[in-house]
């Protein structure tokens, strides 16, 4: 009887030795979990960033062509002006006064060409009877003559003076807004060797433009007509939209960089925009709004030689798959509209990559051709389906920890809220 239980005693210690090595000390077998994703079709493109400065498409400057002390001011910033419509008025005394002296001119003038033109007749008549040498007559004729030279003479001083003086009526010669106001009343202008700016009139601010400094490096990707987008400090919330219309070919040098000036057009329905405001400017050179993108990371990814444990790998013959892959792109791919990179020259760049797709029990490398990428996704062209699991990564799991956590694809896929599976 003390045998039986001296061996019990021995038999259960010996269990729990095996149970505490087995669940304590014992080496948990490791599973390797492949991270995977499934090709979507989603938004890419490829961009540049710049800064720039926001401008009126067009400008006015308005000025005087005379000299004179401003009498009258009719318009302040921020003014709506029509076209024709008088915005200042110079002083006109002295200029009226000129005119009047024109005009006292013509008529003493005109009064001399009447008793000149009555001279002339009489000598006239003389002379056919005789009654006068040719001489009289001629100097007669030239005395006609030059009287009506002077009225001409006199005339031509009068409409040159009225015009002089309709100068002094400034007109906006736009519709369009009041940007700048240089002058005050009273303020003395001259015109003598340049003409002083009064106004600077901005054409139309419903449209506005955008001057972007684009780097050198970038600027070869930029093409009129390309889609943009900006942002002022004064609306951080707000996206504005553009499109590219020039590129300046004039650079700009600052600091040893090379920017050029790309004008971009930008509606301003709303009048948010204002002349100097600073613009962050992205220019989407390539895009495509349908698009079959898998993760960056795809790229990178290649096995650990630890995965033919649980997977057969099957790698590819590169050389050869890429002359296949190559040779049918150039062939098929012009003739295929889903999928295309469109950019303002409607060209397609395409580029041969390699990723591994998980297929039951094997990883099979994949031949691929791909367009954009934005270093977060790639655009696929051709080689995959939106069935094909990707993989992506791999990690080291216990088989307890697969099944608590349920983990056989990505960690950084969503979860569903409370822990609970999708109805």
């Amino acid at each position: 009887m003390k045998t039986i239980k001296i061996l019990g005693i021995i038999f259960l210690v010996l269990v729990t030795g095996v149970v505490i090595w087995y669940f304590a000390i014992r080496k948990k077998e490791m599973k390797i979990v492949l991270e995977t994703e499934k090709p979507l079709y989603g938004y890419i493109s490829r961009s540049v960033t710049a800064t720039g400065t926001i401008q009126p498409v067009d400008t006015v400057t308005v000025g005087a062509q005379v000299s004179g002390t401003i009498k009258y001011v009719f318009a302040d910033f921020n003014s709506i002006v029509k076209k024709g419509e008088l915005i200042a008025q110079l002083d006109k005394s002295l200029l009226n006064a000129q005119v009047h002296l024109y005009q006292a001119n013509l008529a003493v003038a005109k009064s001399q060409l009447i008793f000149e033109k009555s001279t002339f007749e009489r000598q006239t008549l003389l002379y056919n009877t005789g009654a006068i040498s040719k001489m009289d007559y001629e100097s007669a004729l030239y005395q006609y003559n030059s009287a009506k030279a002077m009225v001409q003479s006199v005339q031509a001083q009068l409409d040159g003076a009225i015009k002089t003086l309709s100068f002094t009526d400034i007109y906006s010669p736009v519709d369009g807004v009041v940007m700048q106001r240089n002058i005050n009343i009273g303020q003395t202008v001259a015109s003598s060797f340049s003409t002083p700016t009064f106004f600077v009139i901005a054409k139309d601010i419903t449209n506005m433009q955008v001057e972007a400094a684009v780097d050198e490096a970038d600027i070869g990707n930029v093409q009129p007509g390309q889609r943009s987008v900006f942002t002022v400090d004064a609306y951080p919330d707000n996206t504005f939209t553009g499109n590219v219309q020039q590129i300046r070919l004039e650079p700009t040098v600052t600091a040893n960089v090379v920017t050029y000036i790309t004008i971009i057009k930008a509606p301003n329905g709303q009048l948010k925009l204002k002349p100097g405001m600073t613009a962050n400017i992205i220019i989407y050179t390539k895009e495509d709004s349908n698009a079959m993108i898998i993760s960056e990371k795809a790229l990178k990814f290649n096995p650990d030689p630890t995965l033919e444990k649980q997977f057969k790998l099957i790698a590819l013959n590169i050389d050869s798959i890429t002359k296949v892959h190559v040779a049918h792109h150039q062939q098929n791919l012009s003739n295929t509209s889903k999928n295309k990179v469109i950019d303002s020259t409607g060209a397609i760049i395409p580029k041969m990559s390699f990723v591994w797709v998980k297929q039951s029990d094997s990883i099979i490398q994949k031949a691929i051709i791909i367009g954009l990428n934005d270093n977060t996704n790639v655009q696929i062209l051709k080689g995959l389906k939106p069935t094909d699991e990707v993989v992506d990564n791999l990690s080291n799991q216990t088989k307890t920890d697969i099944k608590a956590t349920g983990v056989t694809t990505s960690p950084f896929m969503p979860k569903m809220g409370g822990g609970k599976k999708p109805k």
